[in-house]
């Protein structure tokens, strides 16, 4: 669930300066292509628009990413990779990004709600349970009610497909480690986990699995990408290993700590690893690739 080093080497800085500390709009037709990251190292890959991202094995570990929830979209940062807000974020953002070559993933709220989400009243209220630590208006949801989140869900998805990205992360996943207001159990969040990742697909997303680490190994078969925060911190990096094993991006951030240990333990495991602030806007710091 979303609460929401970089290591000696130069850093390169957006042209904002950096901080201390650790449906809208109509789907836009795009005739370019969406192409794979230019490394001379990495597959070039060619995928028409509102098809799911390809993530070639072997370019599982040699991935750059953004994660940037705040702020205009610096579309400039050097990374092969964007995770983004769907609603924030513009087509016209997208269709920048996509002339650049970057593959975009959107970010999605699966087990939760916000009071000022625009679907909001389309969740009704013997769905929603207790508040979300942390985040005023914000409540979990009732997994166990497929038939009636899938509707919401579905559209959530299509958001993001006719914004232009291929990729959607599935955030709050993990609702059954929290006290939600519902008795969910392990098995009930990892149904709900892989039903989720099915209607990505159906809907040509390539599904991507937010934290949750308890259940990456049960998972790991059923997405194609997982994004992890502090791993390091909380020394549970190990667990993430099903992914990498199988040739899948880890993208990986750390908030705090050393930041050269940082990055050579993620990237000893495989990972695409950067520091960033809490607050998710543009500025980054990337680990070197090994």
């Amino acid at each position: 669930m979303r609460i929401r080093p970089a290591c000696a080497v130069p850093r390169s800085r957006p042209a904002h300066v950096r901080r201390r500390g650790p449906c809208r709009g109509v789907a836009l037709a795009l005739t370019a292509l969406l192409l794979a990251p230019v490394p001379a190292c990495r597959e070039r890959v060619t995928v028409p628009p509102g098809a799911p991202t390809p993530w070639p094995a072997a370019s599982a570990r040699r991935w750059t990413w953004q994660w940037q929830l705040a702020g205009p979209v610096d579309v400039s940062v050097d990374a092969d990779v964007f995770l983004l807000d769907p609603v924030r974020t513009t087509s016209a953002e997208t269709a920048a990004l996509r002339a650049r070559g970057r593959r975009l993933v959107c970010q999605v709220r699966v087990g939760t709600y916000a009071a000022g989400d625009a679907d909001a009243t389309r969740f009704p209220a013997a769905l929603r349970g207790a508040a979300v630590p942390g985040r005023p208006g914000s409540r979990f949801l009732d997994l166990r009610r497929w038939d009636a989140l899938a509707p919401v869900l579905a559209d959530r998805f299509r958001l993001c497909r006719g914004k232009g990205f291929g990729a959607v992360a599935l955030d709050d996943a993990d609702g059954y480690r929290h006290r939600s207001g519902f008795p969910l159990g392990f098995d009930e969040q990892l149904l709900f986990n892989r039903r989720l990742a099915g209607l990505a697909r159906r809907l040509d997303l390539s599904p991507g699995l937010v934290d949750d680490v308890a259940q990456v190994a049960a998972l790991a078969p059923d997405f194609d990408f997982a994004v992890n925060q502090e791993c390091v911190r909380r020394r549970e990096c190990a667990k993430l290993l099903p992914f990498v094993d199988a040739d899948k991006p880890v993208f990986h951030v750390e908030y705090t700590g050393d930041r050269a240990a940082s990055c050579v333990t993620a990237t000893g495991y495989g990972f695409a690893s950067i520091r960033k602030d809490r607050a998710l806007d543009a500025w980054r710091e990337p680990c070197p690739l090994p």
